[in-house]
């Protein structure tokens, strides 16, 4: 029986290129530093430090953490005195990346669909990012956290591992306090939101083209397509097992 729905927020909730998010991003983010850091610098830096993190595997710090220790030191400036001016910039620059990303009409039909059947809903986005850019995005996708109690959503704060690696998933299931068999993972990225979760025993929805061939054949691969065609599915499936 499912208990719990995992949700990949960027190319599934939200229509998001992280080809073109993310430059624009570090371009911001460079800008709003530049009195501190020189912006090519900060970027350099930025990107070692994250790939550092994304490399974290469960057993020590959270990705917060682990960021930290990595970033603030290179770019020669203390924690204490950076991160407020990152907050800062989180606040009044990281809204104007909205009109890079679209909302998907179906993305809150099946969050509300979630909830009113008693799931637990959880937001399986990467946790590179502080909460704060999560929220934003989600928001902009139209299922913020003020609308809907999601029982967790993954940030750099808060985990201690990235995708695709097992332990990323294996916190999920443990924070809900779910077997992976209890639950369905949805996500657009197959080597990062398929793969690791279906390895692990969860069930899986592959956010893509239905005429696209997966890479692979998977027995906890419950179907693919857009989300709409997840909903449909779920809806059919009421009266039955999943």
């Amino acid at each position: 029986m499912l208990k719990a729905i995992l949700l990949d927020l960027d190319g599934t909730l939200l229509g998001n290129s992280m080809e073109v998010f993310v430059p624009a991003y570090l371009e911001a983010l460079g800008g709003f530093l530049s009195n501190h850091v020189p912006p090519r610098r900060l970027v350099n830096e930025l990107l070692n430090a994250t790939r550092i993190m994304a490399a974290n595997d469960g057993a020590g710090p959270t990705n917060e953490e682990v960021f930290a220790s990595a970033f603030y030191p290179a770019v020669g400036r203390e924690r204490a005195q950076l991160e407020p001016v990152i907050r800062r910039f989180y606040a009044e620059e990281f809204p104007k990346l909205r009109p890079l990303t679209r909302p998907v009409p179906e993305a809150p039909r099946l969050v509300e669909w979630a909830f009113g059947r008693g799931l637990q809903v959880a937001v399986a986005t990467n946790p590179l990012f502080p909460r704060t850019a999560i929220e934003q995005r989600l928001e902009w996708a139209g299922v913020g956290v003020q609308e809907f109690p999601y029982a967790l959503v993954t940030t750099y704060e808060a985990m201690h591992a990235c995708k695709p690696h097992p332990a990323y998933y294996a916190e999920i299931f443990s924070l809900l306090g779910r077997a992976p068999e209890e639950c369905l993972m949805a996500g657009d990225d197959w080597g990062a939101d398929i793969l690791p979760s279906t390895r692990l025993g969860c069930r899986a929805w592959w956010v893509a083209n239905p005429a696209v061939r997966p890479p692979a054949t998977l027995p906890r691969l419950m179907g693919q397509g857009r989300l709409s065609a997840l909903l449909d599915r779920l809806l059919a499936a009421e009266s039955g097992p999943y």
